[in-house]
């Protein structure tokens, strides 16, 4: 049976309407796309949609209580969630340095959370 998926594509400013239409997992077509990079973005999004995570952990001793962090790479859309809430928890010594591995292979996807930004200790 087939179906039909629809999209946004984020790739650029013309943010097309996109329409995957899939026969039993297989792709049959996309359309709706200005680009080839549309109907990658489509397919993609259909068979392994992935995010960016972006939250903040705790700073014991920083200048600010809290760090924000993202991900090095994309992680499956499905354990976004999961890999915030196992965040919540992280706390980190200040000082930090931007670009530091706060959380390494989050959820045995591989990808490590980083620091995006520096935090020096707080001054006595």
């Amino acid at each position: 049976m087939r179906n039909s998926h629809n999209f946004v594509c984020i790739n650029c400013p013309l943010s097309c309407s996109l329409e995957l239409i899939e026969e039993d997992g297989e792709v049959i077509e996309v359309l709706g796309n200005e680009c080839n990079v549309g109907a990658k973005y489509a397919e993609e999004e259909f068979r392994n949609p992935r995010r960016m995570v972006t939250t903040t952990v705790t700073v014991r001793n920083g200048l600010l209580p809290l760090l924000p962090v993202v991900s090095e790479s994309p992680v499956p859309k499905d354990l976004v969630r999961d890999a915030v809430k196992v965040l919540s928890d992280v706390v980190v010594d200040a000082p930090i340095e931007e670009g530091q591995v706060i959380y390494s292979d989050i959820l045995g996807t591989g990808v490590d959370i980083i620091s995006s930004r520096e935090l020096e200790k707080e001054r006595p």
